[in-house]
């Protein structure tokens, strides 16, 4: 029996303007109606930041409200994953939207080094975004910007301070953090799978190293992100139509490797969520 692919679609993040894709939504109304066009592609998790409505970063409780409202509303069971990165608010306040109990939300679990910046995640505010989401019941997905913020959250695993079985996503393109180097992703999945068998993974790749991120994680078992955040072209030619564009290419290779399309009710049990309200 195959199985089934969840595909993660990363909407907006907090790089990409309008001015590099006019494709990119930025406000909530916006977010909504692309998240539901990848909804209807064979999307079932969204990974959301916020945007000012000048394109400007925030991570306003508000705004993550409203976006989690009307993507309940008008995608049906959809996993709803909130950002707290670092890039959209400083300390603590990249945790002050989890109030709205999201299924899941981002955990970085070690700072590493980005194109023009230091993305830090010092151990006491990884520890605190921990403990707001254990207290509201909020499944982290662990982001591995290199192979030692793995080894950090099976050890915080270990210690009770996120709950088990991990979801790990690898991210791979970044510049100056992990390479795309498939022996590399190899290395680290069976790492998990050896410490954690019970354990889930995505493969996330920056820019023209989406589609190859997406190609080694339905070849080795691995679940696919894509979407504008990461990648805002289709191919060298053009740009991307849209986010739903991105996830039908997805929903598409799933066959070419064997894999089903995850249905919503298929995602939430892989990733041990409640079921759908």
């Amino acid at each position: 029996m195959s199985k089934p692919c969840i595909i993660t679609v990363a909407i907006t993040g907090s790089v990409p303007r309008k001015e590099n894709n006019p494709a990119v939504p930025i406000t909530v109304a916006e977010q909504v109606e692309s998240t539901q066009e990848a909804f209807e592609a064979g999307a079932t998790l969204a990974h959301v930041h916020v945007r000012n409505d000048d394109g400007s970063t925030t991570s306003d409780p508000e705004k993550f409200g409203r976006l989690k409202e009307g993507i309940d509303k008008h995608c049906p069971g959809m996993i709803v994953q909130f950002s707290t990165g670092g890039r959209s608010g400083q300390g603590n306040e990249r945790g002050g939207m989890l109030h709205h109990r999201p299924d899941m939300a981002s955990l970085s679990t070690g700072s590493c080094n980005f194109p023009l910046r230091i993305y830090e995640n010092p151990p006491e505010l990884i520890e605190d975004l921990a403990d707001k989401m254990m207290e509201y019941d909020i499944k982290p997905e662990i982001e591995a910007f290199d192979l030692s913020m793995l080894y950090q959250a099976l050890r915080l695993a270990d210690e009770g301070k996120i709950k088990a079985p991990l979801h790990v996503q690898f991210v791979m393109g970044v510049k100056n953090a992990l390479p795309v180097v498939r022996e590399a992703l190899e290395f680290m999945v069976s790492e998990l799978n050896r410490l954690m068998p019970d354990a889930t993974w995505t493969g996330a790749g920056i820019g023209k190293d989406q589609l190859t991120l997406n190609k080694w994680s339905l070849e080795l078992g691995g679940h696919c992100r894509t979407g504008l955040e990461d990648n805002i072209r289709f191919d060298k030619t053009r740009l991307a139509a849209s986010n739903a564009e991105l996830v039908k290419r997805v929903a598409d290779m799933c066959g070419e490797y064997e894999r089903t399309v995850a249905s919503v009710a298929e995602a939430r049990k892989l990733l041990g969520l409640r079921p759908a309200a």
